[in-house]
């Protein structure tokens, strides 16, 4: 991960940039750079992932333009050679180095052509102004605020804009700033048509797309390895990488002393495709000791994400302080395509569509926020195959009626996809979803319940909660995850929009924890 900074019309705000970079060091640990372009100020630091040499850093300028970007453009090179046939000589091996030559020739229309993941801030010298822009799932942070002076700063997190700005607001996935207007150049969940047929026509290009978007993210100049919890998702990538690896891949689990339930199962895939494979065991003390920690790196105070981000954000500090490895492929978004334990509940086909369309919207604030702070704080960089644009569109023009739960399975086309390939075993390719953080190990989420039941009594919980009119917390858990919260980000609560819960106006689904073990329909998830 990298980080990018973008300060318009304060061309001596330098000493407030510096300030703001010092908080996200950890994301870009090789270089810091910070240039002036007319009245505008760009600032970049480097995780050297892609054209390692000096000539990689940025910012990035072509004929008075600059760029900053952190993000991943796939099948750069293809982009590369075409403008090297016009007799363009690129100075470095990076891909983002492409993107000014892009922007020259295609203006704003250019990020639609992207098959990426970035976050961008780009100094356009006619208008003397700055120019923003973010990947349609919102995989790579952006936020944004105004200064005193109403002048924009866009930032890569929310850390970076404290004290900077009155009210921090994340910039919208899919969108690109021009002018003091945010545009819409591309809404991945929107659907035209729906496409219907047999299981084996509807799954075969489920399956291609998915090893396309797994091969993409494995470009990499820097070393790669994999999380695996040994559920589907992950087991899915690692086993895929695997066979296009001609060497053993690497892959990382961690597990609860006592209880995780993913160990074992992480462990088996691991030997069924000959991976390298670590494990990291923590206790209670790791948990509770990681917790404001978390918090504060996160800038979130949903129950679901910091549960699961205490587990992953040890896991990705022992990676780094153990390995030399800078990429790490990830399982995330798989869920808000293919549903949920509690869609299981959805009444129709319809509203299966709406929820997996509002998940996919809303991802950047929960499941890609925490694999990127997870990760990026370990000075490392996040890929997320199933986040690949191209199968996230085909996943999401699927009849909704093929993807609702009428298999007893749930997930059961992404199953059925990779049913004869052999990439796993028969029974990891079938198991039903744990939610990470508990399968990390029951005992996580029950230590985080009783360490907030010691820190209220009940008439001190009750007094608290009164005064919060926005995302009130509803439980002791809530009430201590939002006061940390609030003691790093005072006032800037509305940067999620709210609890990751199950929709309450389903059957079986209006409860009051968001871990899918309180559904009736959990099951054999336990095992």
């Amino acid at each position: 991960m990298c980080t990018v900074i973008g300060y318009q019309g304060n061309k001596d705000a330098k000493d407030i940039l510096i300030q703001a970079l010092q908080r996200t060091k950890s994301r870009g640990p090789d270089d810091q750079r910070i240039e002036s372009f007319g009245s505008c100020m760009l600032g970049f630091q480097r995780l050297a992932i892609m054209g390692l040499t000096d000539e990689g850093m940025q910012p990035f300028q072509l004929n008075q333009d600059a760029l900053v970007c952190n993000g991943e453009i796939y099948e750069f090179r293809k982009i590369k050679n075409a403008y090297i046939k016009k007799g363009i000589q690129f100075k470095s091996d990076s891909d983002c180095e492409i993107l000014l030559y892009m922007y020259q020739e295609y203006k704003c229309e250019m990020f639609k052509r992207l098959d990426a993941e970035f976050a961008l801030i780009l100094y356009d010298h006619e208008s003397d102004s700055l120019i923003a822009a973010r990947d349609p799932i919102g995989i790579r942070p952006l936020f944004y605020g105004y200064d005193s002076n109403n002048n924009i700063i866009f930032a890569s997190e929310a850390k970076n804009l404290i004290s900077i700005v009155k009210k921090i607001i994340p910039f919208p996935p899919g969108h690109y700033y021009k002018g003091g207007k945010f545009v819409c150049y591309r809404d991945i969940s929107h659907v035209d048509s729906f496409k219907s047929g047999t299981l084996d026509f509807i799954c075969k290009p489920i399956h291609d797309l998915l090893i396309q978007g797994v091969h993409k993210r494995l470009d990499a100049d820097a070393k790669v390895g994999f999380l695996l919890s040994g559920g589907l998702d992950s087991s899915l990538v690692c086993a895929i990488a695997s066979r296009i690896y001609d060497k053993p891949i690497r892959t990382f689990a961690i597990g609860m002393k006592k209880d995780a339930i993913d160990l074992k199962y992480a462990k088996e895939v691991s030997e069924y495709i000959h991976s390298i494979h670590t494990e990291f065991i923590i206790t209670k003390e790791d948990v509770i000791n990681a917790l404001e920690e978390v918090i504060q790196i996160l800038a979130t105070y949903d129950i679901t994400t910091i549960r699961a981000s205490i587990g992953m954000y040890l896991l990705c500090k022992k990676i780094h302080e153990t390995t030399d490895i800078r990429v790490l492929l990830t399982g995330e978004v798989s869920d808000e395509l293919f549903g949920y334990k509690y869609t299981d509940y959805a009444p129709n086909a319809l509203a299966f569509q709406q929820e997996c369309t509002k998940r996919l919207k809303e991802l950047y604030m929960y499941d890609v926020l925490r694999a990127d702070r997870c990760i990026s704080t370990n000075s490392m960089e996040a890929r997320v195959p199933f986040g690949d644009l191209d199968f996230v569109q085909y996943v999401m023009s699927i009849d909704p009626e093929l993807k609702m739960n009428t298999y007893n399975k749930g997930k059961y086309l992404l199953r059925y996809a990779f049913k004869e390939d052999a990439l796993l075993p028969e029974h990891i390719l079938m198991r039903e979803k744990a939610a990470f953080s508990d399968a990390v190990g029951h005992s996580l989420v029950d230590d985080l319940k009783a360490y907030a039941q010691t820190r209220y009594t009940n008439e001190e919980f009750h007094e608290k909660i009164k005064k919060y009119t926005f995302a009130p917390p509803f439980t002791k858990e809530s009430l201590l995850y939002r006061e940390i919260f609030d003691k790093y980000y005072p006032n800037q609560e509305s940067m999620i929009k709210g609890y990751w819960m199950p929709n309450k106006e389903w059957e079986n689904c209006d409860v009051l924890d968001p871990s899918a073990r309180v559904l009736a329909n959990y099951g054999d998830s336990a095992k």
